[in-house]
């Protein structure tokens, strides 16, 4: 007997997939929907924001706007600050954001490692990975010092002036790097933040030869970062492992052996994620 479902080459439709599943034209976007969402997607990199402002951010209608939030709102996926004025992120952003981290056991893996750097280093240790060429923070363990790094989770930050996102440079493959730096304009952010790609280049080559990546003061003066990059089963870099913390407890003296216990925690990672040991991943 014929399956109804059959395709003509006798190839069976995978279940729960239309048929035009492949077809990814205009007909099969929702338009309202996609406008919504780059409205949600604009108040997350904000911040937040008044209605007007964010209407005039997005060249849209205030009133377009604020049926779309309104919407938002009901399914606690914004809030408002009725004092402010100010709309926001709300906690059901947060708990759909985690089915992410959930997708993969990276996070989960990372936390206890995260915690034991953090007590034998005394600085916040951080997780971050490559998201469009930044870094998207993912998970953070903090000091108890009273002067100490905040990386939130799901906050971003330019690779270029970063520890974690040096790391990712230094140990991704060339054709990756170069896609992720041509054309790309070094942000200045320090009197020590890497703005010409040649400097950077060489700063990437010493973090390949010693294994971890150091910001020295070129995100925020006064501030230091260590990373190490964190591999899979395939030896490629998914994400990177850092400790952040002010230079007066990240001194030139101490940057060595800080970096060979970041290095050591970013290789049990990649050793819980099933990395193979060797030279890509120590």
């Amino acid at each position: 007997m014929s399956d109804p479902e059959a395709k003509p080459s006798g190839t069976r439709r995978a279940r729960g997939r239309p048929r035009d599943w492949h077809d990814k034209t205009d007909q099969n976007t929702i338009k309202s929907l996609d406008r919504a969402i780059i409205v949600l997607q604009r108040l997350a990199e904000l911040g937040g924001a008044t209605l007007s402002a964010l209407a005039t951010d997005l060249g849209q209608s205030p009133a377009t706007t604020y049926r779309v939030l309104t919407t938002f709102q009901g399914r606690g996926l914004v809030d408002f600050d009725d004092a402010a004025q100010i709309w926001s992120i709300g906690a059901d952003a947060y708990l759909i954001g985690a089915g992410f981290l959930r997708r993969t056991s990276l996070v989960d893996r990372a936390r206890p490692i995260l915690r034991a750097l953090t007590a034998s280093t005394g600085e916040t240790a951080n997780l971050g990975v490559e998201k469009g060429g930044e870094v998207l923070f993912v998970s953070q363990v903090e000091t108890q010092s009273n002067i100490r790094a905040f990386f939130p989770p799901g906050s971003m930050s330019e690779m270029h002036a970063s520890g974690i996102g040096k790391a990712l440079l230094a140990f991704m493959p060339d054709d990756r790097r170069a896609a992720v730096l041509t054309g790309r304009v070094l942000t200045r952010y320090t009197a020590n933040t890497l703005t010409d790609l040649a400097a950077l280049d060489r700063d990437l080559s010493q973090a390949r030869a010693r294994g971890y990546a150091v910001d020295a003061d070129e995100k925020t003066e006064g501030m230091r970062c260590i990373a190490a990059p964190v591999f899979d089963p395939f030896g490629e870099t998914v994400a990177g492992l850092s400790i952040s913390g002010p230079s007066s407890r990240i001194a030139d003296a101490d940057i060595a052996r800080l970096g060979g216990e970041v290095t050591t925690a970013a290789h049990q990672l990649s050793t819980a994620l099933g990395a193979h040991p060797g030279p890509e991943t120590v």
